[in-house]
């Protein structure tokens, strides 16, 4: 058992922090809210009264915060001062690959080592313990890193150097957001030609046009029971993290000098479900947007 500050306890990291506890590992917990510390508390993990008290003796540190900004002012002011000589940190963020990189360099300077492990499979991946990691950083710290994340996913997949693991997050989910848009598409007018959904589902998903946004997330009500859209598209993945996720990826692509045709296009129409008050619908829900069925609240 190891003793394991985990900062930031939303909608992510909530259920990480639980299946940490529930590998038996002493999980510090801490969140800026009390009602989250308290949640993971009745589940299993202890609260700290700060980030820096929970990474106090600890063996690992890891951390699920919204933007690159929040990771570079908790690691400089809080987990590195508190942290003791040779604590392994794994930041499963989804931030910029630049903030990603110089963390890391920070870390390694100090003497400690650190993955950048974001995470793909949403909240049910979460709850479940069933994540994929995508890693970057050196092999002794994924090696060190990978014992944890396995308790926390299905996959552990060391990507690189630092900063690979965020590049792998924002590439796989600018391809994903693309796949979403065209499944949509295909269901809208598959509607208009007449075409049952369940009917289209059995064919595409057997068919050249098979994709994971089609057979494991389908984006319509009916074929895939478990998918959002039967759930009035509450969401596994909002339409506000994809977004956010499309942005970074343009950023990327901008400073890398990539050409992401396709990518802006799904980010144009991501803002513009976001606009239209879709933010805390699922990502999925854009298929109403597309097929001009979304009314918003």
């Amino acid at each position: 058992m190891s003793r394991i500050a985990f900062i930031g306890l939303g909608n992510m990291g909530s259920g990480m922090a639980v299946n940490l506890a529930k590998a038996g590992h002493d999980v510090q917990a801490f969140d800026l809210s009390a009602e989250a510390v308290k949640r993971a508390e009745a589940a299993g993990a202890k609260g700290a009264a700060s980030a820096a008290k929970a990474v106090e003796g600890a063996d690992a540190v890891v951390t699920m915060l919204p933007a690159g900004k929040h990771v570079r002012a908790v690691y400089e002011n809080e987990i590195f001062p508190a942290a003791r000589p040779g604590t392994l940190m794994m930041d499963c963020s989804t931030i910029d690959v630049a903030t990603a990189r110089s963390v890391g360099e920070a870390a390694a300077a100090k003497g400690f080592d650190f993955v950048d492990a974001p995470v793909s499979g949403g909240v049910a991946a979460a709850e479940g313990g069933t994540l994929t990691f995508m890693v970057g950083g050196p092999e002794a710290a994924f090696k060190r890193a990978e014992a944890f994340l396995s308790q926390m996913g299905k996959a552990v997949i060391h990507s690189g150097d630092a900063g690979t693991g965020q590049a792998a997050k924002i590439c796989n989910n600018m391809l994903l957001a693309i796949h979403m848009i065209g499944t949509c598409e295909a269901f809208a007018l598959a509607d208009k030609l007449g075409l049952e959904r369940q009917k289209f589902f059995d064919i595409a998903s057997k068919a050249s046009g098979q994709n994971w946004s089609l057979t494991s997330y389908c984006p319509v009500p009916g074929p895939l029971p478990t998918s959002a859209a039967n759930r009035d598209y509450t969401p596994g993945f909002a339409t506000a993290m994809m977004l956010k996720d499309l942005k970074l990826a343009m950023d990327a692509a901008a400073t890398a000098g990539a050409s992401t045709p396709l990518g802006a296009q799904a980010e144009a129409l991501y803002a513009m479900f976001d606009g239209l008050g879709g933010r805390e619908k699922d990502f999925s829900g854009i298929f109403q947007m597309i097929d001009g069925s979304w009314k918003p609240a």
